[in-house]
């Protein structure tokens, strides 16, 4: 499992929201529930809310998950020189090595709402 968002809950504590492959689907599971992405989800939402990654950009790797049909998923900081606290970004590979990236926190919101929507329509 990929650690994709950490957030303060209505409690006060802390909350993660992960993804992972299960049978070749991708998985998003909070605190919440589990819950199975529509097929493509990430690549659109990354598409949608990201841009191209800048390898060049300084960033550090936390984490990564392997997806199916080659593509990848990282989780990465960026400290940018006018930031006091790193972001944390989501770089999404595809299975035609071009990579994009987006806000983890943007990312988690749009395929949780996704995923959601979809176990709704069930």
């Amino acid at each position: 499992m990929l650690r994709i968002h950490e957030y303060s809950s209505a409690s006060g504590s802390l909350a993660s929201v992960y993804l992972r492959v299960a049978d070749e689907q991708l998985v998003i599971v909070s605190d919440e529930g589990t819950w199975p992405l529509p097929l493509g989800a990430l690549g659109v939402v990354l598409t949608r809310y990201g841009a191209p990654f800048d390898a060049r950009a300084r960033s550090s790797v936390t984490a990564s998950l392997r997806l199916a049909n080659g593509e990848s998923l990282r989780h990465v900081r960026h400290l940018a020189g006018y930031d006091v606290i790193a972001r944390d970004y989501l770089v999404y590979e595809g299975a035609n090595g071009e990579a994009w990236c987006a806000l983890a926190a943007t990312v988690t919101a749009a395929l949780l709402h996704l995923a959601r929507a979809q176990a709704a329509q069930k």
